[in-house]
């Protein structure tokens, strides 16, 4: 750092520029710093150490967002960062195509909200799964419909409860999702010359891959904006036990839900008998009464099962487990 002069030293050197002792040209030509150029309708807010840790929290993110929504989806996702810049936001909104799902998000304790956008394929197959297709998205794009942004809201819900962990490191979030939009001009939530940073994550469901943008307003962020260089992410963050790590994923596996079913027995009778049965008609099956069952969880037998009743529904006891070496 540059001496500090002193207010003397300073009035003598205006002095010697008036009287001519010192040429200012000359000094001028002898400086060598380089002149940097500035532009003031693009406020240079988020350096390359704001963005690469952003980059960090939204890299945990991706993996939580792999982990988590197939629990929902019942199918394979994956995510990934692929950029992050620094853009105002008129640049961002007229970006957007429409329609388009924006999810506006108070990004509590932070002042202000951020956005989440999230490429309209995505919403189609995450709409189509929900509702017990093959996740597949539509070949042109239309309008949602109200019960297709009531259950896009729900997945916009769950992308932004996990963004709880990722920035726990920087600040204790409470993010609540206030409204879903399809128009980006009804989704102003900052100044159009407002700078921003947008990070980028690819998603792939199943077969279809879109993006999904974070919008983080300067304003929202400005309070934390000394936490977000890498040197504070590594001091500040907690070395997971590998212990409680596998028991999160335990739990996540808990809450998966498999269709259990017990076969009572098989049968084979012609084609001609099955078209002509009625109520009452008996069919005889490979099993005795008291013989045992066996109980399929998924397509792969673990259990046998001897059956019963608890009050007036059907129940089968587990008499043994069938092992993978069985």
């Amino acid at each position: 750092m540059g001496e500090v002069l002193s207010q003397s030293e300073i009035d003598s050197l205006l002095a010697a520029l008036s009287s001519g002792d010192i040429d200012a040209e000359e000094i001028k030509e002898n400086s060598d710093k380089p002149v940097k150029e500035y532009d003031f309708a693009r406020p240079a807010k988020f350096s390359k150490e704001h963005l690469r840790t952003l980059e960090i929290i939204f890299e945990h993110y991706a993996r939580l967002l792999a982990t988590n929504l197939p629990v929902y989806l019942r199918m394979n996702v994956q995510a990934s960062v692929i950029n992050s810049e620094a853009i105002t936001y008129s640049e961002f909104s007229n970006s957007l195509p429409n329609p388009v799902i924006l999810g506006v998000v108070n990004f509590h304790p932070l002042k202000g909200n951020i956005m989440i956008e999230v490429a309209a394929n995505l919403g189609f197959t995450y709409i189509d799964r929900m509702l017990g297709g093959q996740g597949e998205t539509l070949e042109k794009t239309r309008e949602f419909s109200d019960i297709e942004l009531s259950i896009l809201e729900k997945f916009v819900v769950i992308t932004t409860r996990l963004m709880r962990d990722p920035w726990k490191n920087v600040v204790e979030l409470e993010p609540m999702l206030e409204r879903i939009e399809t128009n980006p001009q009804f989704a102003q939530i900052i100044a159009p010359n407002e700078m921003i940073s947008v990070v980028t994550l690819s998603i792939k469901i199943g077969e279809v891959e879109g993006l999904m943008n974070f919008c983080l307003p300067f304003l929202t962020l400005e309070d934390i904006m000394d936490k977000l260089n890498t040197k504070f992410w590594f001091s500040t963050m907690q070395n997971a036990d590998e212990v409680d790590y596998h028991e999160h994923i335990e739990d996540m596996i808990r809450h998966v839900e498999m269709p259990v079913k017990a076969v009572l027995g098989k049968s084979i009778i012609s084609l001609q008998d099955f078209v002509n049965l009625q109520l009452g008609d008996i069919i005889r099956l490979d099993r005795r009464v008291a013989e045992e069952l066996d109980v399929y969880v998924g397509n792969i037998k673990k259990f046998t099962a001897l059956p019963g009743a608890v009050k007036k529904d059907y129940a089968v006891r587990i008499t043994s487990v069938i092992r993978e070496e069985e």
